[in-house]
């Protein structure tokens, strides 16, 4: 697999996405949020309450089957407009309900990126790829000509847009497939495990371009993601679920001292279990490290 991925970010803060805020100045909201599938006993997500502000990147993690895809489909309107079911509670984005809300205007403000970008990425050139979006919401050709062009230098792609997606990597797919969405101006950005077909080296290049487009976009983040060794540093929130319900939901350093952790199916980060191990006996710092940096110098601090 070819490393190549971001080197550099070409981000200006000119082209940040409209602001609009809610009423209660949030841009997601579930308040007693239930949805069965048809033909489904058990509801896939139950009594969810759930305020998320703008500008978060939250990390999102459950075993399979937990609920975390019901939950984003409840959040892009693929719920219940693709997906029928029953259903009660409510799902605001930017103070608007989903249920009365087409899925062409959730498009305009929720991005959504797929496990795997040959999923979303099917043109017969890069630059027409990155167009489908805006083309489908029917936006005039020089509207669609300015953000192509703006979300091409934002990826730093200009080199592959004559090329065909089937040429390029899985780092290469994964920026167009990203690119496509941000070229739409989302207020949110939803990633499903989106470092999964990617190298180390590749997905720690990816979670950097999160970070930037986080910071100087304003562009609220919600990743589902089995790597929390990758994300957890970047993340302002991880939300746990288990069997459709939040067990845990919070600032990372807080929710990784939850020892219900494993039991329930996720996976603590590599830092996280080793500073475990270093406490058992005799607590020597509390600070959880979200890091190998801050792991390091906290050893170094009592081997003083």
């Amino acid at each position: 697999m070819e490393c190549e991925y971001i080197s550099t970010l070409h981000i200006e803060r000119g082209m940040v996405p409209e602001e609009r805020k809610s009423n209660n100045g949030l841009i997601i909201s579930f308040e007693d949020r239930t949805y069965s599938y048809l033909n489904c006993k058990e509801p896939a997500i139950q009594n969810i309450n759930l305020a998320i502000s703008p500008g978060e990147i939250i990390l999102i993690a459950g075993p399979s089957g937990c609920g975390k895809s019901t939950l984003l489909r409840s959040i892009n309107g693929l719920i219940p407009h693709m997906y029928p079911g029953n259903s009660s509670g409510k799902v605001s984005i930017d103070g608007s309900s989903v249920d009365e809300t087409s899925i062409t205007e959730i498009a305009k403000k929720v991005g959504f990126v797929f496990q795997n970008p040959e999923n979303q990425i099917f043109m017969f050139s890069v630059e027409r790829d990155v167009a489908f979006g805006l083309e489908n919401l029917g936006l005039y050709h020089e509207k669609i000509r300015e953000q192509v062009d703006w979300a091409i230098q934002l990826l730093n792609i200009e080199k592959l847009v004559n090329r065909a997606p089937h040429e390029l990597s899985d780092g290469q797919k994964q920026k167009v497939a990203l690119a496509g969405v941000l070229a739409m101006k989302p207020r949110i950005l939803i990633l499903d495990e989106p470092t999964s077909l990617l190298d180390p080296f590749t997905a720690l290049e990816l979670v950097e371009i999160i970070k930037k487009i986080n910071q100087n976009l304003g562009v609220t983040i919600l990743i589902v993601e089995h790597r929390l060794d990758l994300l957890i540093n970047a993340a302002t929130r991880i939300i746990c679920m288990s069997k459709g319900k939040i067990l845990f939901d919070g600032e990372p350093r807080k929710v990784l001292t939850e020892k219900k952790l494993p039991r329930i199916g996720i996976g603590i980060p590599t830092i996280t279990r080793l500073h475990r191990i270093l406490n058992e006996e005799k607590p020597v710092f509390g600070k959880i490290p979200l890091s190998a940096d801050e792991l390091a110098t906290n050893l170094k601090l009592i081997l003083k």
